[in-house]
């Protein structure tokens, strides 16, 4: 897969790739903390049978630079817009899972104008207490992403489908090859994060899709999200967090249902 580079405003470099008929409706798709674009590969073969679909590694992650320090969810938000005005593109669809869609609620909250539609895939508005952030961040900077990957797989993916190991062997491949300075930074806008009073500005029609066995962001995340935002719909997948890779099928048809 050959990725293109766009150079962000603060110097950043962003790696994405373009998938379908650049002269289809544009879909963008945010990867989840710790994987790269790779993560959807699942579903891009029939999302680009319809739609114009942008891939990009979030900044720290897969292909893209990795600045030193702390992100923010603002910054995050930015590199999508960028993106689009450098691809010409004013207004598009957008599909995120878990970072992601937090991306997806800032661009919801602050350019409602450019977007179509949203998917916010397990995902929560809030995940405190930022103390255990802070542990992560110190976890991962001294010891490496080998010190919580195998633990963070389990917790993405249900017994039943673990019990395959060929099922999780890419997603622990994309974790362990994760930079920890850009884990650490993106994880650091996750700590910052607090979109829960934020919620009813989003009037864009949105999906919210969770997981039945998420323990990362669990369903009471998932209903919080459905509450929050007026134009919402919700459906649950009988998956843990990586939903979009434990039910390929079935998250592709909630997306696709969605968005045309």
């Amino acid at each position: 897969m050959n990725r293109k580079f766009l150079t962000m405003g603060d110097g950043c470099s962003i790696a994405y790739t373009q998938n379908g008929d650049q002269k289809a409706e544009p879909l963008f798709l945010s990867n989840s903390l710790g994987t790269s674009l790779d993560m959807w590969n699942p579903q891009i073969a029939r999302l680009s049978e319809q739609f114009h679909v942008i891939r990009y590694d979030t900044r720290g992650h897969g292909k893209s630079d990795v600045p030193v320090g702390s992100y923010s969810l603002d910054r995050l938000g930015r590199d999508v817009l960028e993106l689009a005005d450098a691809l010409e593109i004013q207004q598009f669809s957008f599909c995120g899972l878990s970072l992601g869609g937090m991306t997806a609620q800032w661009l919801g909250v602050r350019s409602p104008e450019r977007l179509k539609r949203i998917v916010i895939a397990n995902s929560s508005p809030y995940m405190g207490p930022p103390s255990a952030w802070d542990a992560r961040i110190r976890t991962v900077l001294n010891a490496g992403m080998s010190r919580i990957a195998e633990a963070v797989v389990e917790r993405w993916f249900t017994q039943e489908f673990r019990n395959n190991r060929d099922n999780t062997k890419f997603v622990l491949d994309m974790l362990l090859h994760t930079n920890a300075t850009g884990y650490a930074g993106c994880c650091a806008a996750i700590r910052d994060m607090d979109l829960r009073p934020l919620l009813p500005l989003i009037r864009t029609p949105t999906l919210i899709i969770g997981g039945t066995e998420d323990p990362a962001t669990p369903p009471e995340q998932t209903y919080e999200l459905r509450d929050g935002i007026r134009s919402a719909r919700c459906a649950m997948l009988e998956a843990a967090h990586l939903s979009n890779i434990e039910k390929p099928l079935e998250f592709t048809d909630l997306v696709i249902s969605h968005l045309v």
